[in-house]
């Protein structure tokens, strides 16, 4: 049954950038600097999650990239609320650009990324929590994280 009072689940593309071994992540929850995710953000009517993609990963890190194949699917909800997202991971390549202090989202959600070693990915909070193995390829196959609560 339809509850006509709840938003329509949100559809996003997440980028999963390895270069030197070290995989790229922002802060992308508004309020919240200790909660890191992969980049990207949801799709625009009308684009290709490619294209979302891309255009996502450029607003949030100053970063170009090329889009790949998808890796993995995720979806988290909030259970006492409305929010509920599915997200499609593709595997990208960095193209062009670094990471500069200085960049700014035009959106201003994200405000910190980060390269991080898979060492250094264990001591933090992030999400989904199955990236790290699909980012250093645990599996090859494309993986589907199911349904979980976003965090308290």
């Amino acid at each position: 049954m339809s509850n006509s009072k709840a938003r329509p689940v949100r559809i996003a593309a997440r980028a999963i950038i390895l270069h030197d071994n070290k995989l790229l992540l922002v802060n992308a929850y508004k309020g919240r600097s200790d909660l890191w995710c992969a980049p990207g953000g949801g799709a625009e009517a009308h684009q290709s999650l490619p294209e979302n993609l891309a255009r996502e990963v450029m607003e949030e890190t100053g970063l170009t990239v090329t889009v790949s194949d998808p890796c993995l699917l995720n979806e988290f909800h909030d259970p006492n609320g409305t929010f509920h997202q599915v997200e499609v991971f593709f595997r990208c390549t960095l193209v062009a650009g670094q990471l500069d202090d200085e960049w700014k989202d035009p959106e201003h959600i994200v405000n910190l990324r980060t390269w991080v070693t898979r060492d250094e990915m264990a001591g933090l909070t992030v999400r989904p929590k199955s990236l790290a193995a699909v980012a250093w390829g645990d599996n090859d196959a494309l993986v589907y994280d199911p349904l979980e609560a976003i965090l308290p």
